[in-house]
Parts: structure tokens; sequence; C-alpha cells
């Protein structure tokens, strides 16, 4: 199947997008890594206004919550929401989130697995009536400024690692103008090892699987030479972020930011120049 470059013109938003244009004279990229406990969620915001999630946590409202807070209380429409996988701690805060905003488009792998919580998102999203795209089909993803390269899965990965559903995360890759950001899901170093010839090259890397010590290999990390690298994690049982990978990084003088830190993470584009900010702090 041929791959496919999808340029959202999300006409259903024209009215209220001039409406924050007016309010807002903020034009930068917006990214905030939520501190969603153990587990993962991204909000970004371009600077045309396109909301983009990606993952949602381990639950409760919490992103919902944080939406809210974070997004005009007139505006009940997102624009793209991407699942990187359905773990726990990265799918369950969409219900309800799902239940309170319209969803324009859904990006996920189409792996769903036998849970409980898989069946869940595919019934809830069949009832939402978004654009529903799958990772395999489509590589690139333009919404204005903004572009998102789907680096993986593709058919082969899914076929290869189908019983590890970190491996098969949705793997993208945002650029504006001359800044760029990584989000691997939860893949290990062995998916790592499959994409390593893709352009991974990033200022902003989110870590992945919480800081596992089998992902985030010293050859990742050289090919994608970031500037910065975000943790999200929590209290967990698990050991993340594991020494290992916390001395991987460092060793090549990577800046480090953790939500279980510092809050939430905000870091804010031009397209040149980054502001980062953690608990009301500008760094």
């Amino acid at each position: 199947m041929n791959k496919k470059i999808i340029v959202f013109l999300l006409f259903l938003n024209v009215v209220s997008f001039s409406f924050v244009y007016l309010l807002s004279s903020d034009s930068d990229l917006q990214v905030i890594f939520f501190d969603v406990g153990q587990g993962d969620s991204i909000f970004i915001e371009t600077p045309q206004k396109h909301q983009i999630i990606i993952d949602s946590g381990p639950g409760d409202k919490t992103l919902l919550e944080k939406v809210s807070s974070t997004m005009p209380f007139w505006d009940k429409t997102i624009d793209l929401i991407i699942l990187t996988h359905t773990d726990n701690d990265h799918i369950s805060g969409f219900f309800e989130l799902l239940d309170n905003y319209v969803i324009e488009n859904i990006l996920w792998s189409g792996v769903s697995g036998d849970s409980s919580r898989s069946k869940k998102w595919e019934t809830m999203i069949g009832l939402e009536g978004a654009n529903i795209v799958y990772s395999n089909d489509v590589n690139k993803i333009i919404l204005g400024d903004v572009t998102l390269d789907i680096i993986s899965p593709n058919d082969y990965i899914i076929e290869k690692y189908s019983k590890n559903a970190n491996d098969i995360s949705v793997v993208s890759k945002m650029t504006y103008k001359n800044n760029s950001f990584l989000f691997p899901g939860d893949i290990t170093n062995k998916v790592e090892k499959e994409i390593i010839n893709e352009d991974i090259f990033a200022d902003v890397l989110k870590v992945s699987h919480h800081g596992s010590k089998y992902s985030t290999s010293v050859d990742f990390i050289e090919k994608v030479d970031p500037l910065i690298a975000v943790i999200q994690v929590g209290k967990n049982s698990y050991g993340h972020p594991a020494d290992d990978t916390l001395t991987r990084l460092s060793n090549f003088g990577i800046k480090i930011l953790r939500n279980d830190i510092s809050g939430d993470i905000k870091i804010s584009s031009d397209g040149n120049n980054y502001k980062i900010i953690t608990n009301k702090k500008i760094i």
C-alpha cells in the first residue's frame, strides 16, 4: 500500500481559530509534557492553534482536567490524537477525553490486543466519527507550519514485534522550522535499531518507556543527538528511570527534564529557539 501525505484542512475550527488569534499573540509552537504520574501524555498546540495530544496517561480524570485548563473553555474540538500503543499508562485517559471533546482525527497502529481497554478504545473511536488513520498507511501529516513524520511502525515492524506492544509504538517526529521533537512511545532498543537509519535527529527527545534500561541506547542517542531529553515518569516500582539510562544521557551532555521532579514541562519554540517552563519557572 502506498503511504500518504495527509494535510489536515481543519475547516470546522476556522471560526474558533480566528477568536484565538485575536485573544492571543503567542505564535510559538507549544509542547507540554503533562505530569500524569507513571505514564505519557503530551499536549501540542501549533502556531495556527491546531491541537494534538499524544497518549493520555494511566486514567482517572487527570488528562481531562489538564486539557480543560490548557485550552479555551469554548474550544471543545481537538484536531488530532495519537495513541502510540494500548498499554494502560498510554490509553486510559483518552476515555474521559472522548466523552467530553470532539476529536477530528485519530492516528494509531490499529493493533489493539485482547484487553478490555483495547476493546473499549475500538468501540469508542468507532462511535466518535473521527477520521481514523493507521500508522502503516501514512508517512507525513502537515498541520500548517508543523510537519509530523510517522516513522514507525510499518507493516514489517508490526508483524515482527506484534507480541510486544511497546515495540509497535507509533514513533513520530515533529518539525517546526529549524526545531524538532522525537516521540518514540515505549520502543525498546530492538526497534531503535530498526529505525536507526531514518531521519530521527531531533533537538528534543521524549525518552522512550519512562527511562527504561532497555531503551535509549548509545547508538540511538548518537543518531538523535538531542539537546534536551524529557522523561515522563511518576512514582513506580519498575525502577524508572534506570540509572544506566540517566548515565547514558548525561554522558552526552544532554539536559534531562523529568515530570516526577518538575511537574508539567512546557517547551515553546519560535522555530529557532526554545523556552522551557517547569513549575512556572523559565529555564
